[in-house]
């Protein structure tokens, strides 16, 4: 489970990142890759929207380690 939070974490920091670039110079780099294809950017999100939601249980890992 530790891998699975690590490859989710860096999605999310990915996502992060990609917001940050939204507010602070309105450019989108997902969508600047995938220009033309709706679905990849569609599912990208979905996937970082995923990962953020498996990171919650970081904030809880402590609690399980007591």
């Amino acid at each position: 489970m530790e891998t699975l939070q690590k490859i989710a974490l860096v999605f999310t920091i990915l996502g992060a990142v990609n917001w940050g670039l939204v507010a602070i110079l309105d450019f989108n780099l997902v969508e600047f890759l995938f220009q033309d294809i709706d679905i990849i950017r569609r599912v990208i999100y979905i996937i970082i929207a995923v990962c953020g939601l498996i990171n919650i249980g970081l904030l809880f890992n402590h609690i399980e380690k007591a």
